[in-house]
């Protein structure tokens, strides 16, 4: 007899899905599926639209990293025209980004994982979220506050607001940077790295309590694929698709980034709304592979920033090269976080950051126009095409979650089948197998996301879906 047990919604992450797990006669998990269950037709009702609307209407498609895809739209956008933006607009666009990294990796880490860490896998879920963490541990849940709350004031005053600024345009950016924000923004940056050395240091020494969770979260041979820049460095807003597989390997150096589906192809599923990209030359599901923080240190040679090389060498030297686990996601967001921030000195420290040459006007120059930039949870790519006319005909978009399908959807098999016992659940093995799908921190939402407690029902079913028992909380 076969069982199914499902969990709906998953919790502490941005969308809604639900995960499906299969256990055989002996009660053993068979099969496991990641079900994303809310439909993002952004594709088909930008059609018609004129090509300068792409990058601000895309933004929408989320509410957590619109800045992403702000870059990602409005750099297909400038291949239609078939321009070069000024350098200003280009070193504007990277400090969105940076800030926008800075505050999604804190609530990743802070708001939606750290309860985890701080009251254990199979703490009371009562005082296991934001909450309970600002009892028991107020500094730590205050720095998470600050660092989130920094990167949204710098998106603020670039852009005129903190979601979804359309100050990103086709050509490059609407307005220029001001003396007086600069000033604002530099004068805090001693604050911020002061807290993302303060994370490292708290968050290194936990892992040795987790041994378990990071052989089984996630921990499992695949390919890894990020920009890199033309030394091979961490880069998040140009550059070119590196592929690593999973003994660091280079297999794929140097592509433009606007040749993507040279190495990327898309299969679909008939039990998700998720697409499952993968890497063209192993085909699919065998081309698998992974994007994101983790995935952007294994494929880069250095981080290309003091603070940030020394922790990426303590990271290499702990979790492997490449660190194969999902669960090491959580530790390279906090060396992003420190990357940024040593980037933001630096840029801010430029004599043209306050140009105001910040935009290049043109037609439209060509048919078609390809964007691919780093967002906080991995690389994102839009392809649009238009008339002649500048009007869209078709676009289409693979964003980071949906390049990590193939992976979460492995990922949630092995914990399930390290943790689950299919005659007793409990509350630690239904976070462990949500806490798996967090650790790739998945954007599903348009919007928003519930923090802390969500109602959560799991369903122990016969193959007749006769309900046996259920889990509630």
């Amino acid at each position: 007899m076969t069982r199914t047990i499902t969990i709906d919604p998953i919790t502490r992450i941005e969308g809604h899905a639900r995960i499906s797990l299969q256990l055989n006669e002996s009660g053993m998990v068979e099969h496991a599926y990641f079900h994303t269950t809310q439909y993002r037709g952004f594709e088909k009702f930008c059609e018609g639209r004129p090509y300068y609307e792409m990058p601000a209407l895309m933004a929408r498609s989320c509410g957590i990293c619109p800045v992403a895809h702000l870059i990602a739209g409005a750099k297909a956008c400038d291949e239609i025209l078939a321009v070069k933006i000024p350098y200003t607009a280009m070193v504007l666009r990277r400090l969105m980004n940076y800030a926008q990294i800075i505050q999604s990796h804190a609530l990743c880490f802070f708001y939606l994982s750290s309860p985890d860490f701080i009251f254990g896998f199979d703490g009371d879920p009562a005082t296991r979220n934001i909450a309970g963490l600002a009892a028991k541990n107020p500094e730590l849940a205050l720095d998470g506050i600050r660092l989130r709350q920094f990167g949204q004031q710098i998106i603020e005053l670039l852009g005129g607001k903190r979601i979804h600024p359309a100050w990103i345009v086709a050509g490059g950016v609407s307005e220029p940077l001001t003396a007086a924000h600069r000033e604002q923004i530099r004068s805090k940056l001693p604050e911020i790295k002061e807290i993302a050395l303060r994370t490292l240091a708290t968050f290194k020494p936990i892992l040795n309590s987790f041994p378990a969770e990071i052989e089984t979260f996630g921990n499992f041979p695949s390919l890894f694929m990020g920009l890199v820049d033309d030394k091979g460095q961490l880069e998040h807003y140009d550059g070119k698709l590196r592929v690593v597989d999973s003994i660091g390997n280079v297999i794929t150096h140097g592509l433009a980034s606007t040749q993507y589906a040279e190495i990327i192809a898309e299969a679909v599923e008939p039990w998700t709304f998720m697409k499952f990209p993968f890497y063209k030359p192993m085909g699919y599901p065998a081309g698998m592979y992974r994007v994101g923080p983790a995935a952007r240190l294994n494929v880069v040679t250095r981080c290309g920033t003091p603070l940030a090389d020394a922790e990426l060498d303590e990271f290499r030297a702990t979790c492997g090269a490449p660190a194969l686990s999902a669960y090491h996601n959580h530790w390279a967001r906090l060396i992003e976080i420190l990357f940024c921030v040593e980037r933001l000195e630096r840029k801010l420290a430029e004599d043209q950051v306050l140009d105001k040459h910040v935009r290049a006007g043109a037609a439209p120059n060509s048919l078609e126009g390809i964007g691919v930039a780093e967002a906080p949870r991995g690389t994102i790519i839009h392809h649009y095409f238009v008339d002649d006319q500048g009007v869209m005909k078709g676009a289409n978009m693979i964003i980071a979650t949906g390049h990590n399908n193939l992976a979460m959807n492995r990922s949630i098999l092995q914990v399930a089948r390290s943790f689950v016992d299919g005659e007793r659940l409990n509350e630690g093995m239904l976070n462990r197998v949500e806490a798996v799908i967090r650790a790739y921190d998945p954007c599903l939402s348009c919007s928003t996301h519930a923090a802390g407690k969500m109602p959560i029902r799991i369903d122990l079913l016969t193959h007749r879906r006769e309900l046996l028992c259920s889990l509630v909380r």
